[in-house]
């Protein structure tokens, strides 16, 4: 009999939490935790798009309402550009209005989830865009 052998299992996704209040970025944080991610945090848009650019995450978890750039700039920012638009955007907000809503799609988020955050609605969530990002 041989031995088994399987595959070395790969990097884990990354997934960037994007945040100003702290509190929500280590629940989001603590709600991922055992899903089998690498989770980076930022505390603002700018942060993010830094972030970004020196490690594109797999998949963006995004707040809206953050002072100076607020996430339906961070996003239309990264969909503008062709080494980022293809990363999914769940964007995370307290606003559950209509016109929010279409707001954050049109910026060019994938997803749109309001806060409070149900956990087993966004590992779901995280779990299919990530599924479909798969090559």
């Amino acid at each position: 009999m041989s031995p088994e052998t399987s595959a070395a299992p790969g990097p884990l996704p990354l997934i960037l939490v994007v945040d100003d209040e702290r509190r929500n970025r280590q629940l989001l944080e603590v709600m991922l935790g055992g899903e089998g991610y690498e989770i980076a945090l930022a505390s603002s848009g700018a942060e993010a798009l830094t972030m970004v650019t020196e490690r594109p995450p797999n998949l963006i978890l995004l707040d809206v309402m953050m002072p100076g750039m607020n996430g339906y700039e961070v996003a239309a920012s990264l969909k503008v550009n062709p080494r980022t638009r293809h990363i999914p955007i769940i964007i995370l907000t307290a606003l559950d209005d209509r016109n929010s809503r279409i707001h954050g799609l049109g910026a060019g988020a994938e997803e749109f989830l309001t806060k409070p955050v149900n956990r087993h609605e966004l590992c779901l969530r995280v779990r299919n865009l990530l599924r479909l990002m798969e090559p």
